[in-house]
């Protein structure tokens, strides 16, 4: 497959930080690009495991089962995509593996990410974002920290706001 095929990303937010994307993206389902390190489709990436330099991602309706993620964990990324900003299926899988599957990795957003998701994004899990190529990195950042309080516990925080004000009253 010809490397130009390959998608960068022009913004990457990493653990809430800009950072230069040292992986591509490829789309292509059949043909394993030469260019590494890579991030591929899921099939690519579980035909080729042994490759330290692929990443799989996942597309928003793939069933994350114990098989599945017993595999991913051995991924030095999972990347899982948003073919629309109304398809909400990723944040599940991100929620997933993270607190079903305990892992580890770097989970990253790609695909039809925009500034609004950011925020929840890294609730469910996510810790790499890469901003759809109109969003703007200043506007991503303050998305970031636009609460400073979450009533809703998530991947970030265990515990709902009336669980920690409870805590606090009892001195605990």
């Amino acid at each position: 497959m010809p490397d130009t095929q390959l998608e960068h990303a022009q913004t990457l937010i990493k653990l809430g930080q800009p950072e230069q994307d040292e992986w591509a993206l490829s789309r292509i389902e059949d043909a394993l690009p030469t260019r590494r390190p890579v991030i591929v489709p899921l099939s690519l990436w579980q035909a080729n495991a042994g490759d330290s330099q692929l990443a799989p991602w996942l597309a928003s309706d793939t069933l994350l089962d114990d098989e599945l993620a017993a595999l991913l964990v051995k991924a030095p990324l999972v990347a899982i995509d948003f073919p629309a900003f109304t398809d909400g299926r990723g944040y599940s899988l991100a929620r997933l593996l993270r607190e079903r599957y305990g892992y580890q990795g770097e989970v990253r957003a790609i695909g039809d990410v925009l500034v609004d998701q950011l925020y929840y994004m890294s609730r469910c899990g996510f810790d790499a974002l890469a901003l759809r190529d109109d969003q703007h990195l200043d506007d991503a950042l303050r998305a970031l920290g636009a609460f400073s309080v979450s009533y809703q516990p998530g991947v970030d925080v265990q515990e709902a706001l009336f669980e920690r004000r409870l805590r606090e009253a009892n001195g605990a």
